[in-house]
């Protein structure tokens, strides 16, 4: 098995809306703003090589909105999902799997593409099996007023017209085996939007998990740095409080999704609480 980090593209967003009620005197810290008070951040993917498995953790916004819509998104920097697969040898045909931990527009918006005479739209992994869970399928397809601009339907619904949509179970709690034979398990969390998962992979002598958007960047590594956008913010704070735990208990590595400059950090107790020990990239941990 290999891991390989996959920078989809970056964006920016309004900070305070990325860290909620905690002040900007505190999170600028670890994220600071530009002069409209946006944050710099990632679409970060995780590549799995296993045999004849491979499988893509999440893709990013893709390229198929118009400039109006990414004009809120103040692109930057010249990654994206093709070049940095053809970083280490892929292309985007030779994906086997496209796991999504969430439905959200910068998750999923790459694993749809307008068809050649732009009349329609077409899978743009033509030869992968696309992964969601039922309740979080029902969840995106019947969105919350809160949620809907986050759920469009031409990132959704080609996924079922596909024919290559699959649904894990929904465990009542605890983890569930999406791929026994690649050590992978699957850790369910609803606060910021229902049954998000995020992939806990075993990997040499270390243990990664996809944060996914439970804790999108460094600087939301405390409990209490719950993004605004999260529909239920309480029970992300319980949520975070278990999973940090577990992390540190377990010494797992957390993968950021959303953190454009930091791939990989380890976790420690401190007298505040647990916070962040030392950041790390995939090829200083892991040696390519």
């Amino acid at each position: 098995m290999k891991l390989y980090p996959i920078q989809c593209g970056k964006f920016k967003l309004d900070g305070g809306a990325m860290f909620g009620v905690v002040p900007k005197s505190l999170w600028q810290r670890t994220n600071p703003a530009d002069e409209n008070n946006l944050i710099e951040l990632g679409t970060r993917s995780l590549l799995i090589e296993d045999g004849k498995k491979l499988i893509l953790i999440d893709c990013g916004l893709g390229e198929k909105q118009n400039e109006k819509f990414f004009g809120h998104y103040s692109l930057w920097g010249d990654d994206n999902l093709d070049k940095n697969l053809k970083k280490y040898g892929f292309v985007k045909d030779d994906i086997t799997d496209v796991f999504f931990s969430h439905l959200h527009f910068d998750h999923c918006g790459g694993a749809i593409e307008w068809n050649a005479d732009r009349t329609g739209y077409q899978p743009a992994f033509k030869n992968a099996q696309f992964w969601t869970n039922q309740d979080h399928w029902k969840w995106a397809t019947e969105p919350n007023a809160r949620e809907k601009a986050s759920f469009l339907k031409e990132n959704i619904l080609p996924l079922q017209e596909s024919g290559q949509l699959n649904f894990l179970p929904t465990p009542q709690s605890g983890n569930y085996g999406f791929a026994p034979d690649l050590k992978m398990d699957v850790i369910f969390v609803d606060g910021h939007t229902d049954k998000q998962m995020l992939p806990v992979i075993k990997y040499q002598d270390k243990t990664i998990v996809f944060a996914a958007d439970l804790i999108p960047t460094v600087g939301h590594i405390p409990q209490v740095y719950v993004m605004g956008y999260d529909t239920r913010p309480l029970l992300t704070m319980e949520e975070k409080a278990a999973f940090l735990q577990q992390c540190v208990d377990n010494d797992y590595l957390l993968f950021f999704e959303h953190d454009a400059h930091n791939e990989l950090a380890s976790l420690k107790m401190t007298e505040k609480g647990i916070r962040l020990d030392q950041t790390f990239s995939m090829e200083e941990v892991f040696g390519y």
